[in-house]
């Protein structure tokens, strides 16, 4: 009556498998996944349980501290798949690295005509109500505005789109590469803000002078030229002054503030052209100097010697 004091617990046998036929418990030893060892010591009770992982907790233990670092695009950032991780790189990064000098050269001009393309969408943006009250005059508005075909809502829709670019220019918007959406968008809600400001002030003016008090200055915080900023030459010069000068006067300090930001702009897009441009020539002399020059460097080299 084995079986009597299984039920009861009073079976010290360390193999409770003892007691099964043989030829039953050969056949559990030969096809069961998980082995039997009959001198395995059993677990405490209070010894901790193995921590396992799923798709939604991760466990928290002190070895977490020297897990490796993995990138930011790893959905498993306790550490997981490290191993796998350690050789990720962005696909940008290996655009870049396989890219020839063409396409690094149409990459930079594609991104300076984007910033042109960027800076007119945000002024548009910042000019949705204007525009809105352009095209609701053309659809409601009164008989003698739809007779002069609106003419009072376009001026404010273009100049305010005129005023909103200046100011974006100013900024810097969109003149770096790679730069976080939400520096632009703080930027143009800055340009945006100095638009206004520049509204209000008129505004006072107007007051300001049919009360007969002194007219109110307008500074508008726009940024100034900085000592490591790029020069113009003097030819450029004189075609800024020629075209400020056929601007109103409050108008003429932000318009040189964005011929400035553009100048810069287009400083930032010819350095790296510049260095497209080293590299390859320093490449083109490493295979030179290997014997392995190729019918290009020839030209590159012959066209560069004709043009000095």
């Amino acid at each position: 009556m084995g079986w009597i004091s299984s039920v009861l617990g009073t079976d010290k046998s360390d193999d409770p498998l003892g007691k099964l036929d043989p030829k039953l418990r050969e056949f559990l030893e030969k096809e069961s996944p998980v082995k039997y060892s009959a001198s395995q010591p059993s677990p405490p009770a209070n010894a901790p349980q193995p921590q396992s992982y799923d798709n939604n907790s991760a466990p928290v233990s002190a070895s977490e501290a020297h897990e490796p670092s993995v990138p930011s695009a790893s959905l498993f950032q306790d550490g997981r798949y490290a191993d796998i991780w350690k050789t990720y790189r962005p696909l940008a990064q290996i655009e870049a690295e396989t890219a020839s000098d063409h396409d690094k050269l149409m990459s930079v001009l594609e991104g300076y005509k984007e910033r042109k393309e960027a800076i007119g969408k945000a002024a548009l943006e910042n000019c949705a109500e204007s525009q809105e009250e352009w095209v609701n005059c053309m659809k409601h508005g009164s008989w003698e505005d739809q007779m002069q075909m609106c003419r009072i809502q376009v001026r404010k829709f273009e100049r305010c789109y005129t005023m909103q670019s200046r100011f974006l220019r100013a900024l810097g918007y969109g003149s770096v590469s790679g730069r976080s959406a939400v520096v632009e968008e703080d930027i143009q809600m800055h340009a945006d803000s100095l638009f206004q400001r520049m509204i209000n002030h008129e505004v006072a003016v107007e007051k300001a002078k049919a009360e007969g008090l002194p007219v109110p200055v307008f500074e508008p915080a726009v940024p100034k030229p900085k000592m490591d900023m790029f020069t113009p030459s003097e030819e450029l010069q004189q075609q800024w002054k020629e075209k400020l000068d056929k601007l109103p006067v409050e108008e003429r300090v932000i318009e040189e503030a964005a011929l400035r930001g553009d100048l810069q702009a287009k400083s930032v897009v010819a350095g790296k052209v510049q260095d497209i441009w080293d590299t390859q020539k320093d490449e083109r002399q490493k295979r030179q100097a290997e014997g392995n020059s190729t019918f290009t460097d020839y030209l590159s080299t012959l066209f560069g010697k004709s043009g000095k």
